[in-house]
């Protein structure tokens, strides 16, 4: 992988914020995007915009194709069986409610449960606070350990006969960690549970087998994967989405209207009310171009790299708390920390006025927050267009930070 290579065709980074060149280490909040994901969505305005399925013209033709081929890429992707079984959405939070939405509320009632873990993102936390207020059901934490992974047995010990639904991220976007989801996935199947993934912080880094992890569901979104925001997926096993009902109703999403009664058209379609996001679908598709080009494998190598560099030469400053895994290769490259006596935001601060960006705050994880018994931290998160010198002006930032505020109190 020739990171200077990729870096190019990202013309956004090169650029100077605050006087110095960027540094952009915030991907797992959104990534860049490449040349070749705004060519493709320039390309799909400038010449062929037309709506899709509707119209028997050149233009709408040629647009139905590129938005059904992209549904086609998105099924490769993550090797899903039928592209029947790949719904475009807003994003992972769209997708989760839809599966809590529609197949929580015809399959749970009082007295079931619902499992998650401390660490998910509120996208993964609040439709199972809802759906539980809605059936009577009642949500459970899966417990972890004190470097924030999963073990297994207690995995077997939380979900149990009663649990219908079992809901785990795949990548902590606070802690990095890669979380065993095709071994959660079986003690869930055993107990008679449908296993949801959020991957919107592993799809962007990793290879993604659907039918490998046995999951029933698995959400992503584009834009953090090089492609744009306001598109999403959700990968559903067809045995549920046929029996699933849709949450939005509108046109292109059904069959038969009639006076009183209306039918709904076959998958994927009868979850796709309304226009299609259709540049963004045709924009994902080329995003996912681009990283099969460089290949899932080297990115997370490369990321791995990243990881261990930088939990090297960031364990070297007195009074940095690093969280998660201290072994990089149980990690993405997401690096959480906090710096004694000083705020998140004040780090993010100064760093932002060396031109490097990091997030600060509580990273959508507010329950994982208090697990971890702070308010807030800052994130470090890295991807293909980042460098070891990037990280090294990371280190360099951090150090003028401590050495700022220590001369002020």
């Amino acid at each position: 992988m020739n990171v200077a290579e990729v870096r190019k065709q990202f013309p956004i980074l090169d650029q100077d914020v605050n006087g110095h060149p960027l540094v952009y280490l915030d991907s797992a909040a959104t990534s860049q995007k490449p040349v070749q994901v705004i060519e493709a969505i320039d390309a799909y305005y400038r010449e062929y915009n037309s709506n899709v399925h509707r119209g028997v013209h050149t233009l709408g033709t040629r647009a139905t194709d590129k938005y059904e081929g992209a549904r086609e890429k998105v099924r490769k992707f993550i090797n899903a069986a039928s592209t029947e079984e790949i719904i475009f959405t807003r994003g992972t939070t769209t997708a989760l409610n839809t599966v809590a939405a529609s197949y929580g509320r015809a399959n749970l009632s009082e007295g079931d449960e619902i499992v998650i873990t401390y660490m998910e993102h509120h996208s993964n936390i609040i439709p199972w606070q809802q759906l539980a207020r809605q059936t009577g059901a009642e949500l459970k934490y899966l417990p972890l350990q004190p470097d924030g992974t999963i073990d297994l047995e207690d995995a077997r010990k939380t979900i149990t006969a009663k649990t219908k639904i079992v809901s785990v991220m795949h990548v902590s976007n606070v802690l990095g960690v890669i979380n065993p989801i095709k071994e959660i996935a079986a003690i869930a199947h055993e107990k008679g549970a449908v296993m949801v993934v959020d991957g919107a912080q592993s799809a962007p880094h990793m290879k993604i087998d659907v039918r490998d992890l046995n999951c029933d569901f698995y959400a992503f979104s584009g834009h953090k994967m090089c492609g744009p925001t306001g598109i999403g997926v959700l990968y559903g096993k067809k045995e549920h989405l046929e029996k699933m009902e849709p949450i939005e109703f509108g046109g292109e999403m059904i069959d038969f209207v009639g006076m009183q009664e209306s039918t709904w058209k076959e998958l994927p379609w009868k979850f796709e009310a309304g226009t299609p996001i259709i540049a963004g679908a045709i924009g994902l598709g080329a995003a996912i171009d681009f990283l099969n080009e460089i290949g899932l494998d080297h990115i997370l190598a490369h990321e791995h790299q990243l990881a261990a560099y930088a939990l090297e030469k960031m364990s070297t400053i007195d009074g940095l708390t690093i969280f998660g895994p201290k072994e990089a290769n149980k990690r993405v490259g997401v690096i959480t920390f906090n710096m004694d006596d000083v705020h998140p935001h004040d780090v993010a601060t100064v760093l932002d006025a060396e031109g490097i960006a990091v997030r600060a705050g509580h990273h959508c994880a507010q329950p994982l927050m208090k697990w971890l018994d702070v308010s807030a931290t800052a994130r470090a998160s890295f991807y293909i267009y980042n460098t070891e010198q990037d990280i090294d002006k990371l280190v360099e930032g951090l150090v003028k930070t401590k050495e700022y505020f220590t001369n002020v109190f």
